[in-house]
């Protein structure tokens, strides 16, 4: 399996994390965005958003980060990660949409604008990113894991962004719970980091 990666994308760590925890070898094929090689014509084939990740697996090819992760969980036939039954999926994938957006628009952007100079709307991502925390931290103060409690793809869906948000200027200080649940998934066996993220 090809993994067409960034070395600093949130979206693209996700994946190679949940391949590391789960033993799954992919292969590396780094995009250089500074060059706009994700606006080429061979790139745009494989995904028209001009967006990483891309996952390339023989035949099929998968975009976006989190149809991705529901696409190897299922591939891996381990339903610790993915189960089998619908509202086990759907709790899941409540938490998938989350960090396309809630996650995506408050730690995710504040990281955009200054990591990478980005010109979005910094108090804006602040507040989002505030909203979701204490949602979390309210959450994690009840649960060990982000659904079914236990490791899942939401969970690594989730961390990326969260873990990175001090790149953004977000003081993860008063989540003490939220804080937990991160050295949680750092703590589980295959764990791999990424710039950013201890």
């Amino acid at each position: 399996m090809k993994l067409y990666d960034v070395e600093l994308s949130g979206n693209c760590y996700k994946v190679r994390l949940f391949a590391a925890l789960t033993g799954m070898a992919l292969e590396r094929v780094p995009v250089n965005m500074q060059a706009g090689e994700h606006k080429q014509p061979s790139f745009m084939d494989m995904n028209a958003f001009g967006q990483v990740p891309v996952l390339e697996d023989e035949a099929c090819r998968i975009r976006d980060s989190q149809a991705i992760l529901v696409y190897l969980a299922n591939r891996h036939g381990d339903p610790a990660w993915w189960p089998q039954d619908a509202a086990g999926q759907a709790e899941i994938v409540a938490w998938l949409a989350v960090a396309a957006h809630e996650v995506r628009a408050g730690p995710g952007a504040a990281r955009l604008i200054e990591k990478f100079g980005k010109p979005l709307d910094k108090p804006a991502a602040l507040g989002q990113a505030g909203a979701l925390l204490e949602t979390l931290e309210r959450h994690f103060a009840q649960h060990d894991w982000a659904a079914l409690g236990r490791p899942t793809i939401a969970d690594c869906a989730l961390f990326p962004y969260v873990a990175l948000a001090h790149e953004g200027g977000i003081d993860l200080g008063p989540y003490a719970k939220v804080r937990a649940w991160l050295d949680r998934v750092r703590d589980l066996p295959g764990f791999i980091a990424m710039p950013g993220i201890a």
